[in-house]
């Protein structure tokens, strides 16, 4: 069951990551403050599926892992404490903060400085879970390292 459930809910959260930042930098760039505030106030209300996606994914690896080591496994397990911390202390509060200004209409110095934080937090986010995946599937052997042809 995990050999399922753990490639999906990593790519499920990851694609809702993935969502996120794209959402909120098209919209930034170029959409009106209405869909800035249709963006900003969504977000937190996807958390019902990208928190137990998250969860799944962290639960699942612990067991597929159990009693195995190396180094591709130990690089993911550095990487899930950095990746959750980052969501629950940085990206959670950013979101929540962000919805409330955007729904008041409140896009001062301070709505940009955190959806700056908020930007460049998803994006360490979604590096790190891409790494992560990376590496899931090298260990499954869904994607085997090139060697160099001389």
């Amino acid at each position: 069951m995990t050999k399922i459930l753990h490639p999906l809910a990593g790519i499920t959260a990851f694609l809702i990551i993935l969502g996120f930042w794209v959402s909120t930098l098209a919209v930034e760039l170029f959409g009106p403050q209405s869909a800035i505030v249709a963006v900003k106030t969504t977000i937190p209300w996807l958390f019902v599926i990208l928190i137990p996606a998250l969860a799944t994914v962290g639960a699942t690896g612990f067991i597929r892992t159990k009693g195995r080591g190396g180094r591709v496994i130990d690089a993911k397990k550095r990487r899930m404490p950095f990746i959750a911390a980052n969501g629950l202390l940085v990206l959670v509060p950013a979101a929540l903060f962000l919805a409330f200004r955007a729904n008041a209409g409140l896009f001062d110095t301070g709505f940009y400085v955190i959806q700056g934080v908020e930007l460049l937090a998803g994006a360490v986010n979604l590096t790190l879970l891409g790494l992560s995946m990376r590496d899931g599937f090298r260990l499954t052997g869904r994607f085997r390292r090139r060697r160099a042809v001389r």
